[in-house]
């Protein structure tokens, strides 16, 4: 029988502070996470300096609190996996120095992981992954489609040309004058709303799988200005609903028809955005129809948590990829250089 593979992830891209233990990249043994969302809610979006601040508090707690959960030493691992990039360059620093240390003092091999990879093996943490694949990354600061044709492989089939999915989700929230994170109260009000204000659906030219939600976002805010000086009532929930249905649909035809092209043998979502309820059934009753298996992580592995890293940190160490004590944060790291 082989050793099981022991791998200690580590994640402070963002706000959120989190270690985890997993299992064979597979089995999550102990998940902590340590959000920042009330620090950050006043000021409607994260703060780089406060976030560092709390991660220097919280990072030591969280990897200790990681190891008692799942009744392990440092002994028992096999490697340290942390987020490398992108991410905000301060937050990223204190996530890798704290991995440098642990892994220095139990001497344990480095892997360094990019944070998208690991929103993607998040999947891999509900079932095993079948290749070929797409993957549907949406999040705050990406909105990708990306062809897997094995572990570790990725190849951009489509990107946003502008304002992320998730961006565009917290600036139409900032006009709605909802609280921060915005992106969770605009698909709370569209579900309760039985109309929908008709936006536009940006498809760019035929053929493309890029996507563009810069104008969307505008044409919300314009939709809000000249009613307002009509002084005609506006409905957030009918904006809310309008525009996530553009959105939504946009996302769900896209992704349909490049798995189409590619004839893969599963879809994924990944990324905070694929919390979304509104994206997800779309996602799952499209794919359903169409006999594709489709995978989508459950809710407290969509938002930034260090299981995922671990996972994908799992993989690249089973490749005999891991990194030196040299490795410094990357906040422009791209998915695609990634190895």
């Amino acid at each position: 029988m082989t050793k099981d593979q022991i791998i200690l992830g580590i994640e402070t891209s963002c706000d959120e502070t989190a270690a985890s233990i997993v299992r064979n990249g597979r089995e999550i043994i102990s998940n902590v996470v340590s959000s920042q969302i009330e620090s950050h809610k006043r000021f409607g979006g994260v703060v780089p300096e406060i976030a560092s601040r709390h991660h220097v508090e919280q990072v030591t707690i969280v990897i200790e609190e990681a190891l008692k959960q799942a009744n392990m030493q440092p002994s028992d691992l096999d490697a340290v996996a942390v987020t490398e990039g992108p991410g905000l360059v301060g937050a990223l620093l204190i996530g890798i120095n704290a991995a440098k240390a642990f892994a220095f003092v139990h001497q344990l091999p480095l892997v360094g992981v990019h944070h998208i990879a690991g929103h993607i093996y998040a999947n891999q943490l509900v079932e095993p992954m079948q290749f070929p694949l797409l993957a549907l990354v949406v999040s705050g600061g990406h909105t990708e489609i990306v062809l897997m044709k094995e572990h570790g492989s990725f190849e951009l089939i489509g990107e946003t040309r502008d304002d992320a999915a998730g961006e565009a989700y917290d600036k139409v929230a900032r006009v709605l004058k909802l609280p921060y994170p915005g992106g969770p109260h605009i698909d709370r009000l569209a579900h309760e709303s039985e109309e929908a204000i008709d936006f536009p659906r940006i498809w760019l030219e035929e053929g493309s799988y890029d996507f563009s939600f810069s104008g969307l976002k505008s044409s919300v805010i314009n939709y809000m200005h000249n009613a307002e000086q009509r002084g005609e009532e506006i409905k957030p929930q009918a904006v809310a609903a309008g525009f996530q249905n553009s959105v939504v649909e946009v996302l769900t035809a896209k992704t349909l028809r490049a798995a189409k092209q590619y004839n893969v043998k599963q879809v994924i979502a990944a990324g905070g955005v694929s919390a979304n309820k509104g994206l997800r059934k779309s996602l799952e009753d499209t794919f359903a129809k169409e006999g594709i298996p489709f995978t989508v992580p459950p809710l407290f592995l969509c938002t930034d948590n260090a299981a995922m890293i671990a996972a994908a940190g799992s993989v690249m160490f089973e490749k005999g990829h891991t990194s030196t004590m040299a490795m410094n944060g990357r906040p422009g790291m791209t998915l695609f250089d990634w190895n």
